[in-house]
């Protein structure tokens, strides 16, 4: 049936019709979608094949083009949503050889009075833009012609909404945002943001970052947040004023066509920007709730600023605040992390492992920052290890404090090992408040020893007992340990000591039978990509000793 001619403009019009139930509709979109995404180009005949396999008819495909763009305007999100991927699908094929009219199209309905068209209007124009959004600068042509009318327009749209903080301005002002970031987060057009324009768009950015939330958000649960419009608003303007300090407004970061772009960010926005940013993190320190992506975007930000003396001077006498009362909190473990650990082991590990959990954390973002403070800025790195040895040596301190210090020590390992004043201290450290915590009755601080044991792995121990007992306590974590968040630091921490000390070799040479059988269990009960590393490398290690078990290991998968 769907190979008649008129079926695809007769569901489109099934998908407007408000006569016809909802679930109808909904279902027509999703049979849409399909039918544009599998059949909207000519196809050609296979090879050895005289016909030529079906495809929308020009006369169909017509008028589907002539209708979506309405079509998307007055239909309800979830309807909305599979007519924005039919259009993000044809405007791939047709714009611009068969479809210069769209642009058109979209213009009509952003200017409108009626702000109702608003919102599916400037969904239209996304779709355009993310089509454009990775390729290269020569071949986005269309686009920056079609932006020529269009950003200056959303500009105007954008002044205008600003004041009214209601959902329905807010969510059109995210997606002006949206348009915006996927327009430059892969090249930024220089002939369409020059000095002027771009000093306009950060005066937006900054007052959205800096505007406060409706305090009737607050009535929400906290995990709901997030999804709030008001802060996704937020996120969208810091996701774009992080991306465009990082990649264009980085002097000495940049590519050559960025050179002047870069001086000119640094000397006009980046101050003003960061100075908003710190409040922000000033929020967060008073226990105001910050929501996690806006927190992480304000980190990455600062991330940069460490780099350039002209932001650093801004940021300088707030770091040991930042450091010890942000960052030092971020690297800790929550109520979130145990509630995890406790309900489901399994997905608390592909979490801490999963790089992109890491893109988008907080504690990443956190760590982030503390290590190129810590590298770049001399002062940064003696007063955290002061902190962090002072919660160590505390009595009666929290156990997550403690967490937190050993998560600090070892995010900064490759800086410590590079610096006479630390290096020899480290063996010590180790001695005495790593190796005490495998005996610890909380299964998270026995995992952060393995893991602090991983990140010194290239440590030159002095002391041979040292090496010794690492190895030993790692080993019974990963034999022993009844936790399986344990076991799986317990067997990194094993294989990058075996890699990188010739005497852990040694000393592991007896027990490869019982420690291979414990590799592949984990492997097999948590599919883990790391663990499947550790063990190419342990065959590597030990290729004889392998070999005498390998048929015993065989019967183990």
């Amino acid at each position: 049936s769907y190979k008649i001619i008129n079926f695809a403009p007769s569901l489109l019009q099934i998908i407007v019709s408000d006569q016809v139930e909802f679930p109808v509709r909904q279902a027509a979109a999703i049979y849409l979608k399909n039918m544009v995404t599998q059949y909207w180009p000519d196809r050609e005949p296979p090879p050895g094949e005289a016909v030529f396999p079906f495809n929308i008819h020009e006369n169909d495909r017509q008028q589907i083009r002539d209708n979506i763009v309405e079509g998307i305007i007055r239909s309800p999100d979830l309807v909305r949503a599979q007519l924005t991927m039919c259009l993000r699908a044809i405007i791939k094929h047709d714009f611009p050889g068969h479809w210069t009219a769209v642009v058109d199209k979209i213009g009509y309905y952003l200017q409108s009075q009626n702000s109702g068209s608003w919102l599916g209007s400037l969904l239209c124009l996304y779709q355009l833009v993310k089509t454009y959004e990775y390729k290269k600068a020569e071949e986005r042509d269309p686009l920056i012609a079609a932006m020529q009318i269009f950003l200056p327009r959303i500009q105007q749209q954008m002044i205008q909404l600003l004041p009214d903080s209601s959902h329905y301005s807010v969510l059109l002002q995210k997606q002006i945002l949206k348009i915006f970031y996927a327009l430059v987060q892969y090249a930024l057009p220089l002939q369409l943001v020059n000095n002027q324009t771009m000093t306009q768009w950060m005066e937006i950015f900054r007052t959205i970052i800096d505007r406060n939330v409706p305090p009737e958000t607050l009535q929400i649960d906290e995990d709901d947040r997030p999804e709030l419009v008001w802060w996704k608003c937020k996120k969208w303007a810091l996701h774009i004023v992080a991306r465009l300090f990082e990649r264009y407004g980085s002097p000495g970061n940049v590519t050559k066509e960025y050179f002047e772009f870069s001086d000119f960010f640094l000397k006009t926005y980046a101050v003003g920007i960061q100075q908003v940013l710190l409040r922000i993190l000033d929020q967060y320190r008073q226990k105001d709730y910050v929501a996690p992506r806006v927190l992480q975007q304000t980190l990455n930000y600062l991330n940069q600023g460490v780099i350039h003396s002209v932001t650093w001077k801004q940021m300088k006498p707030h770091i040991q605040s930042i450091t010890e009362e942000v960052i030092f909190s971020l690297m800790c473990y929550k109520d979130e992390d145990e509630e995890l650990w406790q309900e489901d082991p399994y997905e608390y590990i592909r979490m801490k492992f999963d790089v992109f959990e890491d893109y988008a954390s907080t504690t990443t973002a956190a760590q982030n920052l503390l290590y190129t403070a810590a590298k770049k800025r001399k002062e940064v790195l003696p007063k955290m290890m002061a902190y962090c040895y002072q919660i160590l040596t505390e009595p009666n301190i929290d156990p997550r404090k403690k967490d937190g210090a050993l998560h600090v020590i070892g995010s900064l390992a490759d800086i410590l090992l590079k610096k006479s004043v630390f290096k020899d201290q480290m063996e010590l450290m180790l001695q005495n408040h790593v190796f005490p915590l495998f005996m610890s009755n909380l299964g998270y601080l026995r995992a952060r020893s393995c893991w602090v044991l991983h990140s010194f792995s290239a440590l030159k121990f002095h002391n041979e007992l040292n090496l010794r007992n690492a190895v030993e306590l790692t080993k019974k974590s990963l034999i022993d340990d009844k936790e399986m968040p344990v076991k799986v630091e317990a067997a990194i921490a094993l294989q990058t000591l075996i890699s990188n000390q010739e005497q852990a070799k040694e000393y592991v040479k007896p027990y490869v039978r019982p420690v291979m059988q414990e590799l592949l269990h984990i492997v097999r009960e948590t599919e883990n990509d790391d663990l499947t590393n550790v063990i190419q490398k342990m065959i590597c290690e030990y290729s004889q000793e392998v070999a005498t078990i390998a048929v015993d290991m065989t019967q183990h998968l």
